[in-house]
């Protein structure tokens, strides 16, 4: 057992490793500085399931970075949710095979709702309907999934998990977010006493 641990370990590791490093990473960080820090729009994140998790974990790290984002399920924006979409936004859509009908459908009631809304992908197929009509790919290299029976996401996953850090890490670079600004917005717990004794040594 502990040799099968350490080959999940591996696996893994090495996906992280794999994640192609590409110039849509910078162009990523251009929309979204262009839409949320200059129009005052927000990032609006979205996917099906697990892929949707990760999602949300984007769009709450994000928000307590500086960078304003909401996550939208794509089945309750058939159901009114849309409406939190505003003209100055940034579209962050999950899906490993870039074929989620749900993420596909939400595409087309945003443009609805305002054309020229920028998407940005993230995705385990960048030949995918949803890539060829992004902005910007960020592709997690199509891992294998660690899963015994190759079918539960587990390493898209890991991938998807480690591109939305990089997109906040990027962010809080390009804004040049300090540790005053992470104290106002987390007041709590014991990350909200790290922020401001930070903060208060650096005064």
């Amino acid at each position: 057992m502990e040799e099968y641990i350490r080959k999940i370990i591996s696996s893994e590791a090495d996906a992280i490793r794999n994640i192609p490093v590409t110039d849509d990473y910078r162009r990523c960080a251009d929309i979204i500085f262009e839409r949320v820090h200059l129009k005052k729009g927000k990032l609006v994140s979205s996917g099906m399931g697990k892929a949707g998790q990760i999602a949300l974990n984007i769009a709450t790290t994000l928000s307590s970075t500086g960078t304003p984002a909401v996550f939208l399920h794509p089945s309750d924006s058939q159901h009114g949710d849309l409406g939190v979409i505003q003209e100055n936004d940034v579209l962050l859509l999950v899906s490993n095979s870039g074929k989620t009908r749900e993420i596909l459908e939400l595409v087309d009631l945003a443009a609805r709702l305002y054309t020229g809304l920028p998407l940005i992908v993230i995705t385990g197929n960048r030949e995918s309907d949803l890539a060829r009509i992004a902005d910007a790919v960020l592709f997690t290299g199509a891992p294998p999934e660690v899963c015994p029976l190759g079918l539960t996401p587990s390493t898209s996953t890991t991938t998807m998990t480690v591109i939305g850090d990089i997109l906040m890490a990027l962010m809080m670079q390009k804004i040049g977010f300090t540790s005053e600004d992470y104290a106002k917005r987390h007041h709590g717990g014991y990350l909200g006493d790290k922020s401001r004794a930070q903060a208060q040594r650096k005064g």
